[in-house]
């Protein structure tokens, strides 16, 4: 079965088929590692975990790089807020990212390049462009893509003039303070010219001492593991413009090819219905909530629990169903038996759930799905072989999705009356009403059942 995702380039459904034949190749966008990242850098990357994880399970090999980004405007001043060099604070980055990485299930990539190590590969692409015509060199040093040359510059965005397409350029140049030396507003940076804010992070060039441009990295570590033309490339919506069209211009002008046949886009998360932000203080990440009493599973399940291309609401409480989602999961494993485990993984009576998934990555739709046959099937009734067939069906589904179940299934499942007694009473406890949050919280524990409360949310469990 092939995996149907939608297109940002022609806005349509494809089915993902390798250009070779053989292997589907993607690249990734990566992180910056000048910070920890949060949970909504994350739900891009597990959305992009749960796309290579559901062609691998439908017997894809894949290509899968994803760079990092070592240097650019925020690592070069954080490290030296921090009075490190700059390869000494990255490292530390990495390896938080890495191990909130192996936390979440993600399955490393088969490449990881960093921007630093590939800057000679940077530099020879930035000659070809100039040697086009694609580029040119100013006095101070710097060298700049020449947007005007680029006749199909705009195309992923959809950009429907030059003054759409200028003022987005305008705003993402708005912290270069040399852009006055460009031949046009619109034309973006492939060499930065070394500045005394700098320090000592610089290196040698054709054009002086100084750094590549943000955009140049992806496309230069792209060419040299995925050639000149790939199957997929995939980010965050907001890298659509202008990281990803200016990746475009200069692969495309750099080479003879195509770069990427198809671009894979995952939509940005929200919180409580809002931005994320320092500011509000929702910036969360991983050991945020870890500190909470969340596992990594839990997070896992709540970002892949919405469609990638629709804005996902994050709120504790959906961290909560996530709980008692998996622990029904485990205790449907566990009612299967020892004696339904077998070495032969497929989608068996799951089969709805897996062909839902390959139907633009529809994890929402796969998960209902999964909980439907679930619903429908009594362990005890089932034949051994039977037994086996549901097993193999689940732990496909859940190799799929990259979850882990806990151990233990010890939590048993809140009936839909206690849950809703339950929220009438975390609402009246919000409003301050506290006779009837104590009515409430008197009848649940008559039914058997106690309300644990943490600061921005709740638990409802057995007594």
């Amino acid at each position: 079965m092939a995996l149907t995702l939608h297109d940002t380039l022609t806005r349509e459904p494809r089915a993902l088929t390798p250009i070779d034949g053989k292997t589907l190749r993607f690249y990734c966008c990566g992180p910056t590692v000048y910070g920890p990242a949060h949970i909504g850098n994350f739900r891009t990357f597990v959305a992009q975990d749960v796309f290579r994880r559901t062609l691998e399970m439908g017997g894809l090999p894949t290509l899968h790089v994803r760079n990092l980004t070592d240097v650019d405007d925020k690592t070069i001043r954080d490290s030296q807020k921090a009075g490190q060099t700059l390869t000494e604070f990255t490292r530390y980055w990495t390896e938080k990212f890495h191990a909130d990485c192996t936390a979440l299930n993600l399955l490393p990539p088969h490449v990881e390049p960093s921007a630093v190590t590939h800057i000679p590969h940077q530099v020879r692409m930035i000659e070809t462009l100039i040697q086009r015509g694609h580029a040119y060199a100013t006095g101070d040093g710097s060298v700049y893509f020449k947007v005007a040359s680029f006749a199909d510059y705009g195309r992923l965005s959809h950009l429907e003039d030059r003054e759409l397409r200028l003022g987005a350029t305008v705003a993402s140049n708005a912290t270069d303070s040399d852009e006055y030396s460009k031949d046009s507003l619109a034309d973006f940076a492939l060499w930065k010219a070394r500045k005394p804010e700098d320090g000592e992070n610089f290196w040698p060039s054709p054009w002086g001492e100084g750094r590549p441009g943000w955009h140049l990295e992806c496309s230069a570590m792209a060419l040299e593991y995925l050639g000149e033309d790939f199957d997929v490339h995939s980010g965050g919506v907001d890298l659509i413009f202008p990281h990803h069209e200016n990746e475009i211009a200069q692969s495309c002008c750099a080479t003879h090819g195509k770069f990427a046949h198809h671009w894979f886009h995952v939509t940005h998360l929200m919180v409580d219905g809002g931005k994320m932000s320092k500011s509000l203080g929702n910036l969360y990440t991983l050991e945020d909530l870890q500190k909470r009493g969340y596992s990594p599973a839990e997070v896992r399940y709540v970002l892949i629990s919405g469609y990638y291309s629709a804005p996902l609401n994050f709120t504790f409480h959906s961290l909560d169903a996530a709980r008692q989602a998996l622990q029904k999961l485990a205790k449907f494993a566990k009612q299967l038996g020892e004696t339904a485990k077998n070495e032969s993984l497929h989608a068996g009576p799951f089969h709805e759930a897996w062909y839902t998934l390959n139907s633009d990555l529809n994890v929402p739709g796969a998960l209902g799905a999964m909980f439907g046959t679930i619903n429908k099937t009594k362990p005890a009734t089932l034949s051994v072989e039977e037994a086996r067939q549901a097993w193999s069906g689940l732990q496909f589904m859940l190799k799929a999705l990259g979850l882990n179940l806990p151990a233990e299934a010890e939590e048993a499942e809140v009936p839909a009356e206690i849950a809703a007694l339950a929220e009438t009473r975390w609402q009246a406890k919000l409003a301050k009403d506290w006779p009837a949050a104590d009515v409430a919280r008197k009848e649940l524990e008559a039914a058997g059942w106690v309300i644990k409360d943490s600061k921005d949310s709740y638990q409802v469990v057995k007594k």
